[in-house]
């Protein structure tokens, strides 16, 4: 079963999740003290939308989060892991953000991937699924997926069309639920919205990517660690722009389709470590010597790229430029250290 929040407000259920004549929309709101997850959450919840968060709050939530969407009377909270839930309130959206998404972690052990990006994943699909026929707020999952799962890219970009060919246990476990939202989809009727963004970054997320890790590691005196000497490549989108794409497609998208979301700006991860150092320092002079290049990881991938024409043509584009934001998210973390 659900359960509360031990602070949470049970009064705050009084006329929140019952229709009415206005068009607010009700959403549920998985991994809303998330690092992506949040962003989405403030959105929704400033558009004067009616917010249900659902969250486990595992090691990377932020539970402080909890006094900021509280102050909100269209916020409640469940604390639960979502392949638990029994039970979905009347809503038109389920927006699926729970995950767990450290490809390091998954490559020691991927028990905990599957069990909520495939198990967690089904279990949403089948209490949607098992809605009553003659009730009419059968919900639409927004389902927030990764431009892993199509593998990495040399050359040019993947399009919404192109194989799975996912290259970790993290992106293996990501593609398997996409493969069953498709399929239930096609099976029984579940309808549903896809989108696959590239690598994430902005304010509060968890020390274990690479920006906070390196920002971390800086302020204890420790190098910062590069796999395949800092070669690979990845997309930079700020959380912002992400929040900001699933608000696009849940105002414009068409149903039972895949959207790219993709930042636009490229850099080789050793680049990023630099700025990064550059920002904590005030200078990049002998940057090297605060990162170590020679980490091995198993299943070494070289670039992610997403076309994200379809997505750009309902009107989205990213706002967030990664030289602007990277001197603001580096001074945060500095001061709001994290373990």
């Amino acid at each position: 079963m659900m359960t509360s929040q031990k602070d949470y407000d049970l009064s705050k259920l009084n006329g929140i999740f019952e229709d009415n004549s206005t068009l607010i929309k009700i959403v549920v709101v998985t991994g809303c003290l998330g690092f992506m997850g949040s962003y989405f959450t403030r959105k929704a919840l400033q558009r004067g939308w009616q917010v249900r968060g659902v969250d486990k709050v595992t090691y990377v939530a932020n539970p402080k989060l909890l006094k900021e969407f509280n102050e909100y009377p269209n916020f409640c909270f469940d604390k639960q892991d979502i392949k638990d839930l029994d039970h979905l309130y009347g809503c038109d959206y389920v927006v699926n953000f729970a995950a767990e998404s450290h490809v390091g972690n998954s490559i020691l052990s991927s028990d905990d991937f599957i069990e909520s990006n495939v198990h967690g994943v089904k279990n949403l699909l089948d209490l949607i699924k098992n809605k009553p026929s003659n009730v009419n707020d059968k919900p639409i999952l927004i389902h927030i997926s990764t431009d892993e799962v199509y593998g990495d890219i040399e050359v040019g970009s993947h399009s919404e069309t192109d194989v799975l060919k996912p290259s970790n246990p993290y992106s293996a476990a990501k593609a398997a639920g996409d493969m069953l939202i498709n399929a239930w989809s096609r099976t029984y009727g579940v309808e549903y919205i896809m989108l696959r963004p590239t690598n994430n970054y902005g304010i509060g997320q968890y020390p274990e990517k690479l920006i906070p890790l390196a920002v971390k590691n800086l302020t204890r005196g420790k190098k910062i660690n590069l796999h395949d000497e800092g070669k690979p490549i990845r997309n930079w989108l700020h959380a912002d722009d992400t929040a900001e794409a699933v608000l696009t497609v849940i105002d414009s998208g068409a149903i039972n389709e895949i959207y790219n979301v993709a930042g636009g700006f490229e850099q080789s991860n050793s680049e990023t470590v630099r700025k990064v150092i550059k920002a904590y320092f005030g200078t990049d002079d002998n940057w090297e010597q605060h990162v170590d290049f020679n980490t091995y990881r198993e299943g070494q991938d070289v670039r992610y790229a997403l076309n994200d024409r379809k997505l750009r043509n309902l009107g989205w584009a990213p706002k967030k430029k990664f030289d602007e934001e990277i001197g603001k998210i580096v001074a945060h973390d500095k001061r709001e250290f994290r373990w």
